[in-house]
């Protein structure tokens, strides 16, 4: 069996990827949770991951870390992770790489934190870039690819929905506005029952971080 380790659900938006991914499809793991207290070079993490840093799966020992990898060694063994289409799965990992590696503007204004709903402001000029990026990968992807096995970016849920989830939370946190299509899938999105069972976890943790918490309090306010 495998063993995953993530940090905090209320915060950690990159351990929410893989534990998803395996929620929906059904992959039996252990959980184990570690704080995300600081953000910097945490040696205490060293055992678990090679970059000291969560998420990290363990395959009888073998670490995989970074959301990215971890989505890659799982569908090696369950294929339907990916979209069958060979130009909708390269379409997949395109927007997923880019989900990894970007989005650096959206991310630090916009932490995770599942225990606000904000009332919203209107972001930076950078920031609405990436906003506006999310928007476009999310409308193209419905629109070119989904089919009709669900409301998901390529119809059936895949890596790339897992990848974008935390996403979603933001919006939603963050009260973002979103065109119609968008909107449609961020709430098809927090209508996953394993989304829902991530959430309320989140809400039920008592340790809180006042970095995570004084960044949120930038836009606008809890209501």
């Amino acid at each position: 069996m495998f063993d995953l380790y993530i940090g905090n659900k209320n915060y950690s938006s990159w351990s929410l990827r893989p534990w998803l991914l395996m929620k929906h499809f059904g992959i039996p793991f252990r959980e184990h949770m570690v704080s995300v207290a600081g953000r910097d070079y945490n040696p205490a993490l060293k055992p678990l991951a090679g970059n000291a840093r969560v998420p990290s799966l363990h395959d009888d020992g073998f670490q995989v870390w970074e959301s990215i990898a971890i989505a890659e060694y799982l569908a090696e063994r369950f294929p339907a992770m990916w979209p069958a289409d060979a130009k909708a799965r390269a379409r997949a990992r395109s927007i997923s790489a880019e989900m990894h590696a970007g989005f650096a503007k959206l991310r630090t204004a916009m932490p995770m934190n599942l225990k606000l709903k904000l009332k919203g402001k209107l972001p930076t000029a950078e920031v609405q870039r990436d906003i506006d990026r999310v928007v476009e990968i999310w409308e193209e992807a419905r629109t070119q690819f989904a089919t009709a096995d669900g409301p998901y970016l390529f119809g059936a849920f895949s890596v790339a929905d897992a990848m974008f989830a935390p996403v979603a939370w933001r919006f939603h946190v963050y009260n973002v506005a979103l065109p119609p299509l968008a909107a449609a899938y961020r709430d098809a999105l927090l209508a996953h029952p394993a989304m829902i069972e991530w959430y309320e976890a989140g809400i039920r943790e008592s340790e809180a971080h006042a970095h995570y918490d004084g960044l949120a309090g930038e836009y606008g306010g809890s209501r």
